[in-house]
C-alpha cells in the first residue's frame, strides 16, 4: 500500500497501524479522536506545520522497506 496526501488518517491506520508512531512523532497526538481520523494527511500536516509531501515520501519509504 502506498499513501498520498489526500488519504484519510483513519483509513491509513486501519490498514497499517504500525505507522502510528510516525504520526505521533510529528505531533499528531490525537490519532484516536474522531475528527483526526477523518482528516486527510495534507490537512493534518498543515495544522501541525509539517510538509505533507515530505511526510508522504517518508511514510511510503517506510512501507516500501517493510
Amino acid at each position: 500500500m502506498a499513501i498520498d496526501k489526500q488519504m484519510k488518517i483513519g483509513d491509513i491506520l486501519d490498514n497499517s497501524m504500525e505507522l502510528a508512531p510516525y504520526f505521533l512523532e510529528l505531533g499528531m497526538h490525537c490519532l484516536g479522536c474522531p475528527a483526526s481520523r477523518s482528516e486527510t494527511v495534507e490537512q493534518a500536516c498543515m495544522v501541525h506545520g509539517v510538509d505533507a509531501d515530505e511526510f508522504v515520501a517518508k511514510i511510503n519509504s517506510v512501507l516500501a522497506d517493510a
